[in-house]
This record gives structure tokens, C-alpha cells and sequence, in this order.
């Protein structure tokens, strides 16, 4: 159940990235401050816009789903990370101190 998940997770995570990046901008951000990109609101029409806004919230819902789902195996089953595979380090030895000559 877990590699399923997980599979179905990075495939999210790819379909999430690729459509993010087919959607074209509304020049809301930086360009957006100072004028740029005003007429591509004015005459633009919403061809593709709200079917690309759905499939984008649809894969972040399932996104969002596998990454609860991923967590609560993995606390369930106690999976560990690779951090908590490490050995702490042994303490140095302490070296006497050297006499002082005068």
C-alpha cells in the first residue's frame, strides 16, 4: 500500500508542476505593479483558464491526500528517516593538559 502511494504521490507531484506551468499569467505579480500585461486582461477571453484552474485543484487535492495518506503509514508502520539512521558521533578523548614551563 505504501509503494502505491507513493507512486501515486510523485505522479501528482509531476502532473501538479507541469500543469502549473502550461497556465499562462495574468501579469498579477511584479509586472502587474507597474503597468505591464493591463490589455492582456482587457481583451483576453478565459478559453482554457477554468478548466486548467480545475484540473489544477483537483491534482493538489489528490496531492495534498497522498502526502496525509504517505504520513500515517509511515508513523503507523514507524518508518525511519534517513536522519535518525545516523549514529551520534563518539565524545573526542580529552588530552591532558601540558605543563606550563617557565
Amino acid at each position: 500500500m505504501h509503494t502505491i502511494l507513493l507512486i501515486l504521490h510523485i505522479i501528482a507531484a509531476l502532473l501538479l508542476i507541469l500543469v502549473i506551468l502550461i497556465q499562462s499569467a495574468k501579469a498579477g505579480g511584479l509586472g502587474g505593479i507597474f503597468g505591464g500585461g493591463g490589455g492582456e486582461q482587457l481583451f483576453s477571453t478565459p478559453s482554457g483558464s477554468v478548466f486548467l484552474r480545475k484540473v489544477t485543484i483537483t491534482i493538489a487535492i489528490v496531492f495534498i491526500l497522498t502526502s496525509i495518506g504517505l504520513t500515517f503509514l509511515g508513523h503507523q508502520t514507524r518508518l525511519k528517516t534517513v536522519t535518525g539512521q545516523v549514529q551520534p558521533a563518539a565524545p573526542a578523548p580529552v588530552q591532558p593538559a601540558l605543563p606550563e614551563s617557565e
